[in-house]
């Protein structure tokens, strides 16, 4: 098996970002407990400070950087989160942080991103075409790199929602977890398997673009087209090069599950109106996963939802569609 980042690596990453992160609420959903017969809670990371997960994995990085590196500037790309979490660590720890996006990330992530301070520029239609910007400013400025998620401090970082949940008294069966890059998902996946060993960790992402289940599926990190998808958060390569993510998650994951556009909004409706969190499609697979029967929990499960930061008229839209009858 390999698995670069250990149980270890994650407490370290624990330890060094108390006090610059929320421990997020794991609450019980008796709605979805009914439906599976068994207790499921939800990880709301919805509830971070950045409205997402990617707080954890950032922080955790740009705290590993020496004061020169930090003095350099810092630099990533990102689908939106991701770069939100990257701006708001570096004004909290005074280091500047330019985020390259592609002209796929939503408007309300792009802004909430510029609130910050953040320089944002907007390349290509791609995650990889904003990461070809992202290599010229760390070649020709010297600018420091914050990886999106291979990158073991970040996959660290990420892990300690695994640990949260393994904390809790009850002994978790099942952990439903957002894939896309691998960082959450091998993250959590290492805490998970390092403290409750028999717990069966699945990823689960969607079917337009999924490159992690793609390169799986293939044996190999593999390209494929970023496509607009309710789950914006989930779009984007893992890179021909992966050095991590890739094969922890092949090692880690015991499942991939892939979800219907209309699956996810499922997800997001069933969220707002009976959960009441407002929650991205990225953020509402694990829910959606369970509504669509798409898994069957066999004992305590948690659902990580990784995020909320949803654009404001979107979301409208899909709960208003339950008012309407349309699907």
């Amino acid at each position: 098996m390999t698995a670069m980042v250990i149980l270890p690596d994650i407490e370290e990453a624990r330890r060094r970002i108390a006090g610059h992160v929320l421990r997020t609420p794991l609450l019980r959903s008796q709605a979805l407990s009914l439906q599976s017969d068994a207790p499921v809670f939800l990880k709301l990371e919805n509830h971070q400070t950045t409205g997402s997960f990617k707080l954890r994995g950032a922080t955790n990085a740009i705290l590993c950087l020496s004061e020169e590196e930090r003095s350099r500037g810092l630099v990533t790309a990102s689908t939106g989160n991701h770069g939100r979490a990257v701006a708001h660590a570096g004004k909290a720890l005074g280091a500047r942080a330019t985020i390259c996006l592609s002209a796929l990330v939503p408007a309300n992530k792009v802004e909430a991103i510029r609130s910050l301070g953040a320089d944002v520029r907007i390349v290509g239609r791609s995650q990889d075409d904003a990461m070809r910007e992202v290599k010229r400013l760390v070649s020709e400025e010297g600018m420091s790199f914050v990886p999106p998620f291979d990158d073991a401090r970040v996959i660290a970082g990420q892990g300690t929602i695994g640990l949260e949940i393994a904390d809790d008294p009850w002994d978790v069966a099942l952990v439903l977890v957002p894939l896309s890059g691998g960082g959450l998902a091998s993250g959590v996946a290492a805490a998970i398997k390092g403290r409750r060993p028999k717990a069966r960790v699945i990823g689960i992402s969607m079917e337009l673009g999924a490159a992690m289940a793609a390169s799986l599926a293939a044996g190999a990190p593999v390209e494929v087209d970023e496509i607009e998808t309710l789950a914006d958060s989930l779009g984007g390569g893992i890179g021909l090069d992966n050095r991590l993510t890739f094969a922890m998650c092949r090692d880690l994951l015991d499942d991939v599950i892939l979800l219907t556009e209309d699956e996810l909004a499922t997800g997001v409706r069933h969220a707002a109106t009976v959960e009441g969190e407002t929650v991205e499609g990225a953020g509402a697979v694990g829910i959606a996963a369970l509504l669509a029967g798409k898994v069957k929990p066999e004992g305590p499960t948690a659902i990580v939802v990784s995020g909320g930061n949803i654009d404001p008229a979107v979301h409208r839209k899909i709960v208003d569609d339950i008012k309407t009858g349309v699907a």
